[in-house]
């Protein structure tokens, strides 16, 4: 099955009007026709069966002829996250994030972070195609890039956890997690949280865990996170 993404349809609407590079997707590229089924989803949790009315590069109708809605997951999941110095290897963790199952993705800038710009049309990008190519119905939301202190003071509550390498005493994630509840955890840049930073997130009420005995890469941490809440969720 092929998945197409067309954040403007609403579960009540009997038609799809395609936006231009869609369109031109749908008819020039692909060579659907009229009388055609897609499949579309909002990225909301909704899936749209559709046959297509008109096939134009210029402009796509179609038909819904079903709406599906996906079932929630048992929980939700929140990871910020310190850009990575390479651009790509960020991109790497936004698509397997989405992949694995993810809710919202927050880019952090700390203490120790050497990228300070990110390109978000560039990340929201890469999200849609990772929510296509994996068949899910819900689009990861992407929020602005923050500090961390602005992010710790703004988001502390039930649930939130610090991922960080320093040698204090921490608890395995795996075993920190009261299951189908929503969670926040913090991933640090290649340097790591520094030493002031954790006491913020301690003092916040953020509660220190580790993802295992190795030594992770930014990007890797996330997706070994992300992998431990989805499994512990698998019924």
């Amino acid at each position: 099955m092929q998945l197409f993404y067309q954040e403007h349809i609403r579960p009540e609407d009997k038609n799809i009007v395609f936006t231009k590079d869609e369109s031109r997707h749908i008819a020039k590229v692909l060579r659907k026709q009229e009388g055609d089924i897609l499949h579309v989803t909002n990225g909301k949790g909704y899936l749209f069966i559709a046959e297509i009315l008109q096939a134009s590069s210029s402009q796509c109708l179609a038909s819904i002829q079903e709406t599906k809605q996906e079932t929630p997951k048992p929980y939700g999941l929140h990871l910020a996250v310190a850009p990575t110095k390479m651009n790509d290897r960020f991109e790497w963790f936004l698509e397997k994030a989405t992949e694995i199952g993810i809710d919202s993705i927050t880019p952090i800038l700390c203490d120790h972070s050497e990228r300070k710009r990110i390109k978000p049309e560039r990340y929201e990008r890469v999200l849609q195609s990772a929510m296509k190519q994996s068949l899910h119905y819900r689009l990861p939301q992407l929020n602005p890039l923050i500090s961390f202190s602005e992010f710790v003071e703004k988001n502390a509550g039930e649930n939130c956890f610090i991922a960080h390498c320093e040698e204090t005493n921490k608890k395995l994630l795996s075993k920190s997690i009261p299951l189908q509840q929503n969670y926040t955890l913090l991933i640090g840049p290649e340097g790591d949280f520094s030493t002031s930073e954790i006491e913020l997130a301690l003092e916040k009420k953020f509660l220190p865990v580790s993802l295992g005995n190795t030594r992770l890469r930014t990007e890797t941490a996330a997706i070994v996170a992300a992998h431990t809440f989805a499994m512990l969720h698998e019924s």
